[in-house]
């Protein structure tokens, strides 16, 4: 078996980039820095296909089963014996198929910003921060600890607070770093809960032996943590359910979503690197790294199920009536991630009852290159017309080629039209939701149809509407930096669909049969040509009928518009319940009881300082009338005590 030690690079490449130009980068690589951290990355996304072309192809498969292979592994911090931290690296199929997703949209987003980010007075930090994400996003998926996830957990989300609010002058951008880091730390509380239920009953914090330790039923690991409850539920359900919610949190699932639109604020190909293809997805593969160890306990994988759901419906809801199209594109990743955490939530562990696990990541995998796609041909467009706002666009096909084809790939893929990728990860989806249930199965049905009639229409809006307006457009579509990504995902997105994903990527590393069936696609196929004609129908040509129809919705369609003020009932309870009944009191006991114990007891001591300073008067005739005065009451002492 070859020795995969080298995938350690892997990261590192990333991390060495960060420390170089985070220090010297605004003096000495000013111009430099997009190159320095392109060439990076490319060398990364060059040692993960290498690695991906061994494991996959050469030597990952034993006697018909992909192997879990620990290619580096140290203890850091020891606590007792069996519970440690460690630092290593994993190699499977899902950390592999994440090494290849991370690294080649983190190097697309790296070159398009070589033209895009041209001329940014902090150009080196820019390019520090996503070489400083794209480590953390690595370091993740490699972990072989869950505490070691963790960290790098934790490492993501700052790196991201940084790169959303990388324009820092701006309020907006500021505000929306401040919410996306508070509402993820919120999240994170609860993986953090999790973490210490799961390592405290099952022994242990590495995951291969805590995944083998609760999903023995026979282990006493595993009896402890189903026997222990908590309000009714197994402590095993509350850690699950707790990790989840650290997941949710960084996959903007539904309570927990309200800062991924807001997170728009940062530059356009950040939005394409951390809120389409890595950092929303980490949610997903947390669920998928503990999946064995979710799959023991039905009521958090039905939590899973139906968070997922409705976050995909919901989010499918809003996307049709917003109007800023980055806006757009973020609910539209909320709906998509909704569907992989629901595919995971109704599948089973092994076998072909592993369906809904393989189908989640295919998804995952397919997803990364249509919607980073979708994203930087968002920036293309944004570059030209210096607007977010559809109704600032229109007739751009003309003008922007490259970029018209190309989003109309990304969007005919994320539709689900056959033969693009999005088609098959999205048919076995469907699939498994049907097969397991059909409640889901509607839910997903519609929001397909939805996720077609959205994205056309924000083509339509983009690309055709109406003649072109006057554009500075004395750049074009951009420089060949920004247009040759273009080209690369749209072949990515047309071809990896073709890819036989479930003979590499299952739930228990054995190949699944195939699973794509003509006549199953009729009904999901046929529905999303109805709503891509619908949208053709309403926003092809400039006219009333958009408007006829939200005035026809009227409160409805107000409401979505307004994201079900879901925004507004957060700020309620946080200005109206938890600032002046919980804030304002603790920040009274802190001002007036814990500073006033303070400042009392300084107040105390400067007093009985000042009473006794005379004794310190510097002459020796008082020091040796004190000195004889106190031996003689010494003595004194003495002489009572012996009698």
């Amino acid at each position: 078996m070859s020795n995969y030690a080298y995938v350690l690079w892997i990261p590192l490449l990333p991390l060495l980039t960060f420390v170089v130009l985070g220090i010297f980068g605004r003096k000495y690589f000013k111009t430099s820095a997009g190159i320095i951290g392109t060439a990076s990355l490319l060398a990364a996304a060059i040692l993960s296909f290498n690695t991906a072309y061994h494991y996959f192809l050469v030597d990952g498969k034993v006697n018909g089963v992909f192997q879990k292979i620990i290619a580096l592994q140290y203890t850091w911090l020891s606590f007792s014996p069996g519970v440690s931290v460690d630092m290593g690296i994993v190699i499977d199929p899902i950390s592999v198929m994440m090494l290849m997703v991370v690294t080649s949209v983190s190097l697309m987003v790296h070159l398009f910003s070589l033209g895009y980010m041209k001329g940014e007075e902090r150009f080196a930090t820019y390019y520090a921060f996503l070489s400083l994400f794209t480590f953390s996003m690595l370091g993740l998926i490699l972990s072989v600890n869950i505490f070691q996830v963790y960290i790098f957990w934790e490492l993501v989300g700052a790196s991201s607070f940084l790169l959303i609010g990388y324009y820092f002058s701006k309020p907006s951008a500021v505000a929306a770093a401040k919410k996306a880091f508070i509402v993820t730390r919120f999240a994170d509380l609860g993986f953090l809960m999790g973490i210490l239920i799961l390592g405290f009953y099952g022994g242990t914090l590495d995951i291969g032996l805590l995944i083998q330790k609760l999903t023995s039923n026979t282990s006493p690991e595993f009896i402890n943590i189903t026997s222990a409850s908590f309000l009714g539920a197994s402590m095993l359900t509350w850690g699950l359910t707790l990790v989840f919610m650290g997941g949710a949190g960084k996959s903007a699932m539904f309570p927990l979503h309200i800062w991924l639109p807001d997170a728009m604020e940062g530059p356009t190909p950040v939005s394409a690197l951390i809120h389409a293809a890595t950092m929303v997805v980490a949610g997903v593969y947390l669920v998928a790294r503990l999946f064995p160890i979710f799959s023991m306990d039905p009521t958090s994988l039905t939590i899973v199920t139906y968070v997922g759901a409705f976050s995909a419906f919901l989010a499918a809801v809003i996307a049709c009536t917003q109007t800023d199209i980055k806006r757009v594109l973020a609910y539209s990743t909320m709906s998509q991630i909704g569907y992989m955490m629901f595919a995971l939530g109704i599948s089973k562990q092994g076998g072909e009852e592993g369906l809904g696990y393989m189908a989640s990541m295919f998804h995952l995998f397919t997803h990364a290159f249509f919607k980073s796609l979708l994203f930087l041909g968002a920036g293309a467009v944004i570059h030209m017309v210096h607007s977010n706002e559809m109704k600032d666009m229109g007739g751009l096909r003309k003008l922007m080629p490259i970029t018209h084809l190309s989003f109309l790939i990304a969007c005919l893929a994320i539709a689900g039209i056959p033969p693009f990728a999005g088609f098959f990860s999205k048919e076995e989806i469907l699939m498994a939701a049907f097969h397991s249930n059909k409640i889901i199965y509607g839910v997903a049905l519609f929001t397909a149809a939805m996720t077609s009639f959205y994205m056309f229409r924000l083509y339509f809006s983009i690309f055709w509407s109406k003649e072109a307006a006057h554009h500075d457009h004395h750049h074009g579509e951009g420089t060949w930096s920004m247009k040759l990504p273009l080209v690369i995902l749209s072949i990515c997105a047309v071809g990896v669909g073709m890819i036989p994903f479930s003979s590499f990527v299952t739930s228990d590393g054995v190949a699944l049969e195939t699973h794509t069936d003509l006549m199953f696609s009729l009904a999901p196929v046929s529905l999303t040509i109805i709503a891509i004609s619908l949208a053709a129908y309403l926003y092809k040509t400039q006219n009333q009928k958009p408007d006829q129809l939200a005035t026809a919705w009227g409160g409805i369609y107000k409401a979505a518009y307004k994201k079900f003020y879901i925004d507004e009932v957060y700020l309620f309870i946080t200005k109206k319940i938890i600032f002046p009944f919980i804030g304002q009191p603790i920040a009274w006991v802190d001002k007036n009881i814990v500073d006033g114990f303070v400042q009392s007891s300084a107040t105390v001591t400067a007093k009985i300082s000042s009473s006794i300073k005379g004794l310190q008067s510097g002459k020796i005739q008082s020091y040796t009338l004190y000195f004889f005065g106190g031996i003689i009451a010494l003595s004194l002492l003495f002489i009572y005590i012996w009698k």
